[in-house]
């Protein structure tokens, strides 16, 4: 079996369903890259997981992640599945959920008390430049835009539950 077609040397390729070639460093495929990147992050996080319910959860948002890569990479949005307005609801019950065992934060935290945590904060980052480049591309449907919005609160309230899980006291900066 061939894992490659050789047709992208030349630097285009084409949308799912998509009937003409298009250049690789087109803003969807800028989308599309980190949108990859993002999940193949959470599989990291996901891998030093230790604890069943986050590591569920990480799995259902890298589930819903190939959803927006569908929609985003794809040149007919009626063919695929997007996130809609239930899939974002999950999310932020999600956040509710984690939220209440973390308490209220009225700091910036400094990344790195603890492992687990300063992995998700770095996906939290990605989960950003997500969002920026779904915003550059102009693609993904509302409901998707505020999914990647509040992808990154998740990560931030994962993050700050996976220390407190372990016991780990994170710092905050002194701006000294």
């Amino acid at each position: 079996m061939k894992f490659y077609t050789g047709k992208g040397d030349d630097g285009t390729t084409m949308l799912f369903g998509g009937a003409n070639r298009v250049r690789k460093d087109d803003a969807r495929f800028e989308a599309l890259g980190v949108l990859d990147e993002l999940n193949a992050y959470l599989g990291v996080c996901r891998a030093l997981c230790h604890d069943d319910d986050m590591e569920r959860e990480v799995f259902t948002v890298q589930e819903k992640i190939f959803i927006l890569q569908a929609e985003v990479g794809s040149a007919n949005e009626s063919q695929v599945p997007v996130i809609g307005e239930e899939k974002l609801k999950a999310l932020e019950a999600s956040i509710e959920k984690f939220s209440v065992e973390v308490g209220e934060i009225r700091n910036f935290i400094i990344s790195g008390s603890e492992t687990l945590s300063a992995h998700f904060d770095y996906a939290r980052t990605l989960a950003r430049r997500t969002e920026r480049a779904l915003v550059a591309a102009n693609v993904g449907n509302s409901a998707s835009r505020a999914y990647l919005n509040r992808l990154s609160s998740f990560l931030f309230v994962l993050a700050r539950a996976a220390s407190k899980r372990v016991g780990v006291d994170e710092s905050k900066p002194s701006y000294i």
